[in-house]
Formats: structure tokens, sequence, C-alpha cells
């Protein structure tokens, strides 16, 4: 065995990861890296083997007591030789004294039970075609979410977030391949979602809103800004979000066990339609 060694990962380390993802099946927004660094400059940790990279995992800081584990990665050759655990044991330490959320696959769920999480809801996968847009409700205009003070924003995010991420969702609503849009009545968002190129279909996240019909006509609307298939992570949690994806016309293809260590957070989940990214909350 040679020299294994876990560090910060830089810009190209991010692109690299991403690759992983993708070489796993992972649908990944194609310009996700980028918000991602934002959100926390040291919460990516790569190692490597004699100085190549063969494994990473994401610990991402979110205010003063949340965090995100993600990317949990060993190039395939190498597995079962103990340096994911080290990887693991590495982001966890990074975590320590914070409530940690996860999206994981549900053959992996013993194992994150060991290290103390629990089960909170499935996060359903759906893609398809949305059917067109209908008639917005009344009172109801649609806007690019970019017109709008920021402030209001993230205030809106943080009903659905467990911490303040504002350098992240500054970066993840702006950046120029993807589209923001908002719904806004009587001077309020009362919805907000986001759609972006990806890897694999066209990638919805996230996706609030205060009302199903809203849910409905902002995913619809989100369709129209970047026509194809999409997809969207839903949690099995909120029904609504359910019905409202299949009334849409998308179709279910898979879970994954959204779980926590600590203390579930305390979220709108009926106005919750779609996480932002499975990687990072």
């Amino acid at each position: 065995m040679g020299v294994f060694e876990i560090g910060n990962a830089g810009s190209r380390d991010l692109a690299m990861m991403t690759g992983w993802a993708v070489d796993e099946g992972w649908n990944q927004g194609l310009s996700d890296r980028i918000p991602f660094a934002a959100a926390d400059p040291h919460g990516f940790l790569v190692g490597r083997l004699d100085g190549e990279p063969v494994a990473c995992v994401s610990a991402v800081r979110y205010g003063a007591d949340y965090g995100f584990l993600g990317y949990y990665i060993v190039r395939p050759e190498l597995r079962g030789q103990g340096y994911g655990m080290r990887m693991w044991r590495a982001a966890m330490e990074r975590l320590e004294g914070r409530t940690v959320g996860l999206c994981g696959v549900f053959a992996q769920q013993d194992n994150y039970r060991k290290s103390g999480f629990q089960a909170a809801w499935d996060a359903v996968g759906f893609v398809g075609t949305p059917r067109p847009a209908g008639p917005l409700p009344d009172g109801v205009t649609i806007v690019d979410a970019g017109t709008l003070p920021f402030a209001e924003l993230a205030a809106y995010d943080r009903r659905f977030f467990p911490a303040p991420r504002d350098a992240f969702l500054a970066t993840w609503t702006t950046l120029p391949d993807r589209t923001t849009l908002a719904a806004v009545q009587d001077g309020r968002i009362r919805a907000l979602g986001v759609i972006r190129p990806g890897s694999g279909p066209i990638r919805i996240g996230p996706l609030y809103a205060d009302t199903p019909d809203l849910a409905s006509a902002l995913l619809r609307a989100l369709g129209a800004a970047m026509p194809g298939e999409i997809t969207v992570d839903v949690p099995e949690a909120n029904a609504d979000a359910i019905a409202v994806m299949e009334e849409c016309g998308l179709r279910e293809t898979g879970r994954m066990a959204w779980m926590y260590r600590g203390e579930a957070p305390d979220v709108d989940v009926p106005g919750f339609y779609g996480v932002t990214s499975c990687e990072l909350g």
C-alpha cells in the first residue's frame, strides 16, 4: 500500500469529483461545482494515494449548527481497502457537533445508521416533459427572480432549508446557464425554482411553493424556459408534491434515503416540492 493523504479540494478537484459522480450514474448540474465551492471553501475533501486522487467526500458546513455530507466516492478499483472509511471519518470529524444531513442509496442505510443517522423521508426522483402551462392563479405573476431583492429570495429559501446559505444561493440562482423564476402575488414571493442543464435530464432544484397550484404553475414555467426532459427530487413527506409531479406528467424513477444525524431540522415541509441538490442539501 502507498501513502494515502486527505486534503482540501481545489477547483480542478471539484471538476474531477463531478466527473466521478457522472461515472457513478449521478445526474449532475453542468455548472454545479461553481456554487458548491461558494457554499463552503473547505467543505470538499480529496483522498490521494501516492499523490493521485482516488477518493472524495463533501462535508459542507451551513451556519453554526448544520452540515450536509455528499460526494462519498472511492474509485471502483480501490474499494474495500479502507480508503472510504478514512474519508468518512474525516468528513464526520469536520461536521462534529452539528446536525448532519445526507441523501444516500438504500443499500447503505445500515452503514449510515452505524454512524448515528436515521431516515427522515425518501427523496423520490421524477422525470419527464412537463405538460404545457395553463392559466396562472388569480393575481400571480411569474418573474425572473433576479429582478427581486436578494434578501427576499434568501428569506424565502430559509423557510425550507435548515440554515442560512446566502453565498451559495447567490451563485446558485445567477449562473448564466440556468434560469431562476419566482411566482409573486401581492408583492411577495409565493414560489421559487431553479432549472439548469444536467449531465442527464435537465434538473430542477430547489422548487418551493406556498400551494400545490403555485408549484404546478412554476414547474411548468421552468420547463417552458428550458424545454426538454426534466428531473426533480421530491420529498416523499410532502404528499402534495408527489401529486403535483404526477399531474404535470412526470413519472417516478427511483428513491434515495434522506437521513439526519441529530434532531431533524424544522423546515416548511408542506411547501417543499423539490430539493436543491442531493449532494449539498
